[in-house]
């Protein structure tokens, strides 16, 4: 498990918002709900999307919470 991934885990815990780059896209202040774990493949439920954990990149937790 890499360090962002446990990031992440912690700012679902703690209903932190987070922003990211995914695809070349600058996404902020969005609200994970889950981190399911398919067959070595992370993906991350949001309020409104899915994302592959892998096309994740720049990950930061903010302290707001939602």
């Amino acid at each position: 498990m890499n360090i962002e991934l446990r990031f992440l885990q912690k700012a679902i815990e703690d209903k932190n918002y987070i922003s990211f780059s995914y695809e070349n896209k600058k996404l902020s202040k969005i609200k994970p709900l889950k981190l399911l774990e398919k067959e070595g493949t992370y993906t991350l439920k949001t309020d409104s999307m899915s994302y592959i954990f892998s096309l994740i990149k720049r990950l930061q937790v903010h302290k707001e919470r939602f």
